[in-house]
């Protein structure tokens, strides 16, 4: 196989989707068949979500029609999305139930959002709201500009089994900042609910000082929390929340009442991907090597959020490990340096680096978690808080639209975020 013969299939547009079918056009040439399909046809910039949510952006600041942009560069786009992988026979069956077949496939799904886990959760057919999603975000605007008319308790937090902390935190402490500038907060007590066995914990297992400093914040904030804890249930105006000691064993059971909350919840693989036979741990992840290539199916890779990541550690409530932008991007640009040099003839010896590095806004404020690498020992690791993370969120935001507008495969962490942390990419 040849570049000029192989068709490399992406499935997902999201922030993994994307930056692989364009760092894959500018590595193999105009040559290659590249094909992305979506589930839906716009782009997301998903860590913008919070934003969306208290009316900060609206989803079309933060959104772009994929197959557009994708086109320029002579990238195929279907948005029909992906029922069926057929990996013996190297296809997919799309949505509309077209067979695609593929010498090259790379699963950037993302998530599918486990609400159903726990009764009474989620922003369809249940009582909490969710940032995981844009059209999710702009419902949670919706429900914020009725709670604005007649505020009350706010519950914002994670559920048992999240992985990505980090939209929560930053949820909470946007609302805190959007509720005083409105003059509100007074008439708002605020509760953090969390899996983690501490705040700052972050699935991580702490980076720096982060348990300290976000304690603090909390604090000056006047946000109660708590931790090592677990909704079993969502009602209408309350949920039901168990907290545990350090054994795993149930404790208080506290009733907590509500006007408004945002819970993020578990995470389980897509449908199609977790239905392959072999190519997913229990909770539907792709199981990878170290060169992002599937542990059983040789021409399948995968990354972002849908890979499988082992907990840093042990809590007595599940909680998983993050996967941030940083790492997305070191996980892509592994895959397409390992296809490359496969079609090249060589050996796919390409690894990548998991680090976690997170910027996260904080309405008037930031926190900057880097921890390098993700899973201990590291050999770097430190929080930062200012207002220079805030800051340099937005600009972050700026960047990544223009690398997805103009299809450049620029590593936007790297050169940008990492330089101005004063970090240099470690292996």
């Amino acid at each position: 196989m040849t570049i000029k013969q192989v068709h490399i299939v992406v499935i997902g547009a999201g922030l993994s989707g994307m930056s692989a079918a364009y760092e894959l056009r500018e590595r193999l040439g105009k040559t290659a068949r590249i094909t992305v399909i979506g589930d839906g046809e716009r782009f997301s910039f998903t860590p913008s979500n919070p934003w969306v949510a208290v009316g900060w952006r609206k989803p079309e600041d933060i959104t772009l029609k994929a197959g557009e942009h994708l086109g320029k560069k002579g990238i195929a786009f279907r948005d029909d999305g992906v029922v069926r992988i057929d990996p013996e026979h190297h296809q997919v069956v799309s949505g509309l139930g077209e067979t695609i077949s593929y010498d090259y496939l790379l699963i950037c799904t993302g998530p599918k959002l486990a609400f159903d886990e726990v009764p009474g959760s989620g922003p369809d057919g249940g009582y909490t709201q969710s940032v995981c999603t844009t059209p999710h975000a702009q419902h949670a605007w919706e429900a914020y500009e009725a709670f604005l008319n007649a505020p009350g308790p706010v519950v914002i937090g994670a559920m048992a089994g999240a992985s990505c902390f980090g939209p929560a935190y930053e949820f909470a402490m946007i609302v805190d900042a959007d509720l005083r500038k409105r003059k509100l907060r007074d008439r708002v007590p605020m509760t953090f609910v969390t899996s983690e066995p501490y705040i700052g914990h972050m699935g991580l297992g702490g980076v720096g000082d982060s348990k300290g400093l976000m304690e603090s914040e909390m604090r000056q904030r006047h946000i109660k929390w708590l931790t090592n804890a677990k909704v079993s249930e969502v009602r209408a105006g309350e949920m039901t929340v168990v907290e545990y000691d350090d054994a795993g064993a149930p404790g208080k059971q506290h009733i907590l009442p509500f006007v408004y909350s945002m819970m993020l919840p578990a995470f389980r693989g897509v449908d199609a991907v977790a239905a392959v036979d072999g190519l997913c741990n229990p909770r539907g992840f792709v199981l990878v090597d170290k060169h992002q290539r599937s542990t059983k199916y040789p021409r399948i890779f995968a990354a972002g959020v849908c890979v499988a990541i082992p907990p840093v550690e042990a809590t007595p409530i599940p909680t998983g490990a993050p996967k941030t932008g940083f790492m997305i991007e070191s996980m892509v640009t592994t895959i397409v340096r390992n296809i490359e040099a496969e079609l090249d003839g060589q050996s796919a010896v390409f690894e990548g680096t998991w680090n976690a590095v997170c910027l996260a806004d904080m309405g008037d404020t930031g926190a900057a978690f880097v921890a390098l690498p993700q899973i201990p020992p590291r050999n770097v690791t430190w929080t930062k808080i200012g207002r220079w993370v805030h800051v340099a969120k937005i600009a972050f935001e700026k960047y990544f639209l223009f690398k997805m507008r103009h299809g450049t495969s620029e590593p936007i962490y790297e050169k940008y975020v990492l330089s101005a942390l004063g970090i240099e990419r470690l292996k």
